[in-house]
């Protein structure tokens, strides 16, 4: 099952927004423009669903509430929307299922956040509208989704299944190299990667080593001298990675994930987190730390590591990197570029006259990158 599209209305810098899903989409524009915000309405769809500690009301908490997710744009709408298609694959014309979920603030008393509309749809058809007549006198049961309950989703669970299967990873590396001195506190789910290794510690050996083993031929052309890539436990039972390097001593090139580079261990999680799960991967700025020769080659690697997969993930990557908008085999179809203005953010796909020069064969990054680029950035050069 693939998420095919999204619109949005009144969700963070988006006062309207429609975008539609390929097997790769990516996600461009300037600093500030949205672009975390828009992978978080799919986390959002993700924490609602969670079986342990899920729900509407913990999704919000976790974000700060309604007034936080709320475009500020829409002063006049106090009611977000998301709405989301899905399919089989990408192939199908129609989609398989369709979510909707509109809430707002109830505005007196309690100031509880209210379930202003859930719709559920198979095959065209729908099979849940909410509010029902009896929930509108009974302002507590439109304090949950129907999503989240195991007693009320039993007809529609297959969606329950795909959004609690949607990824996020944006590994920091000092996160990894330094947790236990560092001993902070860890987010659910570990979006930043501190848990990596007890995360490897927790996969099947065999899984484990087949997985290093690809990885292992990635970094063996990204990264120079780098030989071989293993997974091993010290004599306290704690988890370490350990990559061996070209040296003049026979086996003295091995080094632990704190000597390794931070765009080492970006590139690791990056490559780990495709192989790791079916649904969908969020990827956030997946060049930072890295070489910008490695940046070019991450659409390939992608495709190279799903090749060996059963079936492929689907994958959305927010960036405003040149070099990796550069690779000539990137999709057009799922772009969306992102444009601030006064009254928010604009999503829009690429353009007829954008498609004509990328069909003339030149690339994202010379076509639609430079449209997202500030007005008036050089200015920044009489700063001061």
């Amino acid at each position: 099952m693939v998420i095919t599209k999204l619109k949005l209305k009144n969700w963070r810098n988006f006062p309207h927004a429609e975008m539609d899903l390929g097997r790769i989409s990516y996600v461009i524009g300037p600093n500030a423009s949205g672009k975390s915000n828009l992978l978080d309405a799919f986390r959002f769809l993700r924490d609602i669903c969670k079986a342990d500690g899920g729900g509407l009301q913990k999704a919000l908490k976790d974000r700060g509430g309604v007034r936080k997710v709320r475009c500020l744009h829409h002063r006049r709408d106090p009611e977000v929307h998301i709405d989301v298609s899905l399919a089989e694959n990408f192939d199908q014309h129609t989609p398989s299922w369709r979510y909707v979920l509109g809430f707002k603030s109830e505005g007196k008393g309690l100031q509880r956040t209210l379930v202003t509309d859930e719709q559920v749809w198979r095959d065209g058809v729908c099979i849940l509208k909410r509010p029902k007549p009896e929930e509108r006198n009974d302002n507590l049961q439109l304090t949950e989704t129907y999503i989240e309950q195991t007693m009320a989703n039993r007809e529609f669970r297959e969606l329950v299944d795909v959004f609690s299967d949607i990824t996020y990873l944006h590994l920091v590396p000092q996160l990894l190299k330094y947790g236990e001195r560092i001993g902070g506190y860890q987010l659910e789910d570990d979006p930043f990667g501190q848990g990596f290794l007890e995360r490897l510690a927790k996969t099947q050996a065999k899984a484990r080593s087949a997985r290093l083993r690809r990885i292992g031929k990635a970094l063996s052309v990204a990264v120079p001298q780098f030989k071989e890539l293993r997974f091993l436990k010290d004599q306290m039972g704690h988890p370490h990675l350990e990559a061996l390097y070209e040296h003049h001593r026979p086996n003295a090139g091995w080094q632990r994930e704190e000597h390794l580079s931070d765009g080492t261990l970006r590139l690791i999680g990056l490559l780990w987190s495709l192989q790791d799960g079916n649904g969908l991967l969020l990827l956030e700025e997946p060049e930072l730390s890295l070489h910008q020769g490695v940046v070019e080659q991450i659409p390939v690697m992608i495709d190279r590591i799903q090749r060996g997969r059963k079936g492929k993930r689907q994958v959305l990557i927010s960036t405003h990197s040149q070099a990796l908008l550069n690779n000539p085999g990137i999709d057009y179809r799922g772009i969306a570029v992102l444009e601030p203005g006064r009254e928010g953010t604009v999503m829009r796909p690429v353009e007829d006259d954008e498609k004509q020069a990328l069909d003339a064969g030149l690339s994202v990054a010379e076509v639609v990158l430079p449209k997202t680029r500030p007005k008036g950035i050089e200015q920044l050069e009489l700063w001061g």
